[in-house]
């Protein structure tokens, strides 16, 4: 797969590449960066959406789609190769399109390590591979004695997880959230159940770059989510309610770490990519994202990776503390993307940053 797009973007005139994504997740961030860094953009976007991109004027030229679906399209795909686009991936590519191997056309990163993402089965092996610390994993509700967290395949968003603290408790929230059309029962069959390790959530922004030869963390958040809402109302009417609530998530905050833990990351973020480089090469590339508990004991876990950019990084525009020190201007998520595509092409490495 990857020799086949390499000819395609041998094909390219890369004195005039764009950047093309979906209008979705984190496009906004992705497309600013893409025109601060003097590249024209393309957004292909659903019909009930093209206003929000033509509002901030960050789109060079609108792709308008009924579903992401038809990025897929014989069509679509060739418009995109003719404009010499480069598609820039992001959360929505796993949630809506999935078929990577139907993609025949450049992407920025490593696709066949986003398929990872889809897997709950494959992170957790690679993330075993790393020799890093994970939450315990249940493989049926019928074992779960301890505070869980229930999660599905691929990026949801956090939509429909909900914590169980005994069989009798999953069976019974389980058959709420389908109840209420949050999951299928399919995806409850196929759902991770994962301990619920108790901490401060942290979730770490890197970027791998192939041009500097090193590790940048970008950006640090936490999220904001369904979940948050619980904490304005009193016990008692909690308690009345019977209030199930889920994970899904509104928004993120940004965030900055006590500085004597920031070591722990590094050290897993190199570990995680010294694997990537393993299970699917030329492993990492660009952005990608730790998500952890730090324990009590200010100890990292981790429960989660995101091999592209997460729209934590959206809460990080113009720039975060840590861009900002590496780089002293503003620097956030989107401008690194294209600013690697942007410095690659100039040094004839272009290749080196796509599959």
């Amino acid at each position: 797969m990857r020799e086949r797009i390499l000819k395609i973007l041998r094909g390219y005139d890369l004195n005039n590449v764009k950047i093309a994504t979906l209008g979705s997740h984190s496009a906004l961030n992705i497309l600013r960066g893409a025109k601060d860094e003097g590249f024209e953009t393309i957004c292909i976007c659903k019909n009930a959406e093209k206003d929000v991109y033509r509002n901030f004027g960050v789109a060079d030229r609108l792709l308008e789609v009924e579903s992401f679906g038809e990025l897929l399209s014989k069509e679509i795909q060739e418009f995109l190769r003719n404009e010499n686009a480069i598609l820039i991936p992001h959360g929505s590519f796993n949630a809506y399109i999935g078929k990577f191997d139907s993609l025949e056309v450049p992407i920025f990163g490593n696709r066949k390590l986003m398929e990872y993402e889809t897997s709950r089965e494959k992170q957790r092996e690679w993330l075993r591979r790393a020799n890093v610390r994970v939450p315990k994993l249940f493989s049926s509700p019928d074992e779960i004695d301890r505070l869980c967290i229930v999660k599905y395949q691929g990026a949801k968003g956090g939509r429909g997880y909900f914590l169980a603290s005994s069989p009798e408790d999953f069976r019974r929230k389980a058959e709420s959230m389908v109840k209420k059309g949050l999951v299928t029962r399919e995806e409850i069959k196929g759902a991770e159940i994962q301990e619920y390790v108790i901490g401060a959530s942290v979730y770490f922004s890197f970027f791998y770059s192939p041009v500097n030869q090193r590790m940048e963390l970008i950006a640090l958040d936490r999220r904001y989510e369904h979940v948050d809402g619980i904490g304005r109302i009193p016990a008692e009417e909690q308690l009345k309610l019977q209030l199930e609530p889920t994970y899904t998530i509104i928004g993120n905050f940004p965030l900055v770490l006590r500085e004597s833990l920031l070591s722990q990351a590094f050290q897993v973020a190199d570990r995680i990519f010294e694997v990537s480089k393993e299970i699917a090469y030329p492993g990492m590339v660009g952005p990608f994202c730790i998500e952890t508990i730090f324990t009590d004991k200010a100890e990292l876990v981790v429960f989660e990776i995101s091999a592209r950019i997460v729209a934590g990084t959206n809460a990080g525009i113009p720039n975060s503390p840590y861009s900002y020190i590496l780089f002293g201007e503003n620097m956030y998520m989107g401008r690194r993307i294209a600013r690697e595509i942007r410095i690659a092409i100039e040094k004839g490495m272009i290749e080196e940053l796509i599959y």
